[in-house]
C-alpha cells in the first residue's frame, strides 16, 4: 500500500511540477497508513491476481470447496464458516480463496499449492495443521499472495505434532506474505525445505514478508535456504530464534520490531553453509543477532513503502489478520 502525500494548491505550474518531483523522491520513506488493506500485493509477489474479477462462488462444506478450487480456470471461491479437514486440499492455478467475515477458514489441516501459478489466499483462519500437513504449503509454484490470514495452533504438544504454518519449498518463486498473524506455534514459516536441494532452489525462493505479527512462535520467522528474502515492518514477540538465513540465502531485514525474543536474526545455525543478512532500521528490543556474513541484498527490485519501526506495532496489531479487509 502507498501513503498518499498531502497536496497543497499549486500557485503555478512550476510549483506543481516541483511538488510532483518531491513526492516521487520521498514516497518510499513515508509511513504506511495503519490497518489499511492492500488491493494488490507489494513485493516479490507483485502482479499476482488470482481469480481476478471472476464471479465468486461461496462454499460452506469441504466437498464443495474441493470442487470449487479444482482446475486452472480463473475463479474466486469464498469460504463461509470454519471447515474441518484432515491433510491438505490442492488449489488450482488462477484462484482466489477468500474467507467470509473474520471466523471462516480451516482447522486440522491446510491448503497445498503444488505446481500452480497465480494464487491469492486471503482472510482465512487456518489452525492446528496436524503433521505432515502445513497450514499452507507452496511447492514448485509461482506468483502467490498470502494476505490477512490468521494462522495458529498451540504449544501444548511436541514440536513436531503440528507441521509448519506456511512453508514455501521446491523452487517456488515470487511470493508475498503480508498482514498475517502467526500465533502459538513452534515452526512458523520454512522457505527451502532441505540443505541438499540447491539444484532446484538456487535462483528461486524470492519471498517478501511484510506487516506480519508473529506471537509466541518459537522459530522459523522465517527460515530461508538458498533464496532471497525481504523481511520488513513485521512485529515479532516471544520467539527463540526469529529470522534465520542459511545455505547462502540473502535476507534484507528492515524496520522490524522484536520483543521478548532471544535471537532476532541468525546466519550461522543448523546448516553446514551460513547465510547472509543485512539489517536496517530494526528495533531489536534487546534481542541478540548472530551475523556471520553481511549480505549484499539491500535494494529490492520493486516499489514499496517501509514505515519506520516506531510505528510498526500500532500498524500491525491493528491491521494484521482476518476481518480487516
Amino acid at each position: 500500500m502507498r501513503t498518499r502525500l498531502q497536496r497543497t494548491r499549486a500557485r503555478s505550474s512550476a510549483l506543481a511540477v516541483g511538488a510532483a518531483a518531491l513526492a516521487t523522491a520521498v514516497v518510499l520513506a513515508l509511513p504506511q497508513q495503519a490497518g489499511a488493506a492492500d488491493t494488490s500485493p507489494v513485493g516479490f509477489g507483485a502482479g499476482t491476481t488470482g481469480g481476478g474479477s471472476s464471479t465468486a462462488v461461496t462454499v460452506t462444506t469441504l466437498a464443495a470447496f474441493k470442487t470449487a478450487v479444482t482446475g486452472d480456470s480463473a475463479k474466486v471461491v469464498k469460504v463461509n464458516g470454519l471447515i474441518s479437514l484432515s491433510g491438505q486440499v490442492d488449489i488450482g492455478s488462477n484462484t482466489t480463496v477468500l474467507g467470509v467475515g473474520s471466523a471462516s477458514g480451516f482447522t486440522g489441516g491446510g491448503l497445498r499449492l503444488k505446481k500452480v501459478t497465480n494464487v491469492v489466499i486471503r482472510n482465512l483462519n487456518i489452525s492446528k495443521p496436524v503433521a505432515p500437513a502445513d497450514g499452507i504449503t507452496v511447492q514448485a509454484s509461482t506468483k502467490v499472495w498470502v494476505d490477512h490470514n490468521s494462522f495458529s495452533s498451540d504449544r501444548d504438544h511436541d514440536k513436531d505434532y503440528y507441521d509448519g504454518l506456511l512453508d514455501i519449498t521446491h523452487g517456488s518463486d515470487y511470493v508475498t506474505v503480508s498482514w498475517n498473524t502467526f500465533k502459538d506455534h513452534y515452526k512458523g514459516s520454512l522457505v527451502g525445505h532441505s540443505d541438499s536441494n540447491a539444484s532446484e532452489d538456487t535462483g528461486h525462493l524470492r519471498v517478501t514478508y511484510h506487516h506480519n505479527y508473529f506471537s509466541n512462535v518459537n522459530s522459523r520467522i522465517p527460515s530461508l535456504r538458498f533464496g532471497t528474502g525481504h523481511f520488513y515492518d513485521n512485529y515479532v514477540v516471544g520467539a527463540d530464534t526469529a529470522v534465520h538465513s542459511r545455505m547462502g540465502a540473502q535476507m534484507f531485514v528492515q524496520n522490524n520490531v522484536f520483543r521478548s525474543t532471544a535471537v532476532a536474526v541468525t546466519t550461522s545455525r543448523d546448516s553446514d553453509v551460513d547465510g547472509y543478512a543485512n539489517l536496517s532500521g530494526n528495533d531489536l528490543g534487546g534481542a541478540a543477532t548472530e551475523i556471520s556474513q553481511v549480505g549484499t541484498f539491500t535494494s529490492p527490485p520493486y516499489s514499496y513503502t517501509a514505515e519506520p519501526a516506531s510505528t510498526v506495532v500500532a500498524s500491525v496489531t491493528s491491521g494484521a489478520g482476518t476481518g480487516k479487509i
